[in-house]
């Protein structure tokens, strides 16, 4: 199996950005947990902080991977591109976040990215991507 795990803008500064809310671990410090715990799964992470790139990166692994576990950070409240682009991809995409984005700030409240994927998960911590990871893994089945 093989799943992307993509983070959008910001994402690249866990770890240092508000704690508080995103805990004190950089992502490129959990990810060898995952991939200690899942060994039979291929796991690759891919980070930008560009829109575009994002979305020519879910084209690229779209229709030969087995899913994505996708932050898209800011991008999920603004972004039609990155829904567009997650209707038209073979794969099934989980959204995740860090926080609960329903307990923050109101323009966090709506996703245009979840009418477009296959589950949502938040509010635990960097523990939402392994939630995510085991979803498609669950799912594949």
């Amino acid at each position: 199996m093989k799943i992307l795990i993509m983070n959008g803008p910001n994402l690249n500064l866990l770890g240092v950005r508000e704690p508080g809310i995103y805990g004190s671990s950089s992502f490129e410090s959990y990810l060898p947990q995952l991939k200690e715990r899942y060994p039979g799964v291929e796991l690759e992470y891919y980070q930008s902080n560009i829109e575009g790139e994002m979305i020519n990166k879910l084209q690229e692994v779209g229709f030969t991977y087995d899913g994505v576990v996708l932050n898209a950070g800011a991008y999920t409240h603004t972004s039609v591109a990155l829904h567009d682009c997650i209707r038209s991809l073979r794969c099934p995409v989980i959204e995740v976040h860090i926080s609960n984005v329903h307990t923050r700030e109101e323009f966090r409240h709506h996703s245009y990215l979840s009418p477009a994927c296959k589950g949502v998960i938040c509010g635990f911590g960097l523990d939402s991507y392994r939630l995510g990871v085991e979803a498609l893994i669950e799912s594949s089945k």
